[in-house]
C-alpha cells in the first residue's frame, strides 16, 4: 500500500445513525472513515441475569466491514465525540487506536504499519469552545510520521474559505499544532462549502 492512494472520507454526522448506517453500507471504496459527533446510545439488549429485559449495550453503529475504534466512556457524560473506522481489508496493517498517548473523547489517535514504519492519523472533533485543541496545544505529544490531522474544527477563516472576510486566533494555535505534527496546511481540490446550516437550503 503506498500512503498517498489512502482513501479517507470524513464527516460530522450530528449523531445521526442512519446516517452513519448509510456511508458504513455504502462508502465500501474508502480505506478509512473518520466520523465526528457519531451516535452514542443503546444499540440493543443483551442477556442478564438481574434484568429479564436484559441490559442495554450502549455504543455507537457496527458494520462487518468495518472495524471501529473509540474510546470508551470514563463517565455517563463522557461519551467519545470522534469515532474512526477502517476497512476490513486493511487489517494487515494492524491499526491501533492510542488511547496511551492521547486519552480524550474528542481527539482519535489511530497507528498503522506499513513497511515497517509506524504512521499515524489524528481524528479530530473540536466543539465551539475548542476543547480538543487547546488540549492539544497545551499537551506536549512527540508523535513521529503524523500523516493526517483532519476532522471537524469549527472554524471559519480566510485561509481556507475566500469567502469568508476574517481570519481567527484560534486558527493560529491550530497552525501551530499543525506544525508541531511537521503537517501543513492542504488546500481542497475542489472546494465548496465549509459548514451547513441548521436550517435546511442554507450553508456558508
Amino acid at each position: 500500500m503506498i500512503i498517498k492512494n489512502l482513501k479517507i472520507y470524513l464527516q460530522n454526522v450530528r449523531k445521526n445513525s442512519l446516517f452513519v448506517n448509510t456511508i458504513l453500507k455504502t462508502l465500501t471504496y474508502f480505506n478509512i472513515i473518520l466520523i465526528q459527533e457519531p451516535p452514542w446510545s443503546e444499540i440493543h439488549k443483551i442477556p442478564s441475569s438481574s434484568n429479564c429485559e436484559g441490559d442495554p449495550l450502549i455504543g455507537s453503529v457496527h458494520h462487518p466491514n468495518w472495524i471501529t475504534f473509540a474510546r470508551s466512556p470514563l463517565a455517563d457524560k463522557d461519551s467519545p465525540r470522534v469515532i474512526s473506522y477502517i476497512n476490513i481489508h486493511l487489517s494487515s496493517f494492524h491499526f491501533f487506536l492510542h488511547k496511551d498517548i492521547i486519552n480524550h473523547r474528542d481527539i482519535n489517535l489511530i497507528s498503522f504499519s506499513n513497511n515497517n514504519v509506524c504512521y499515524y492519523i489524528l481524528n479530530v472533533y473540536s466543539d465551539s469552545s475548542h476543547i480538543a485543541l487547546k488540549y492539544l496545544k497545551d499537551t506536549e505529544v512527540n508523535i513521529d510520521n503524523v500523516v493526517l490531522m483532519t476532522g471537524d474544527f469549527n472554524i471559519r477563516d480566510s485561509l481556507w474559505d475566500p469567502t469568508f472576510p476574517f481570519h481567527s486566533s484560534i486558527s493560529d494555535n491550530l497552525i501551530i499544532i499543525a506544525v508541531s505534527f511537521d503537517l501543513t496546511l492542504s488546500s481542497p481540490t475542489n472546494p465548496g462549502p465549509t459548514k451547513y446550516s441548521d436550517t435546511a437550503g442554507e450553508f456558508n
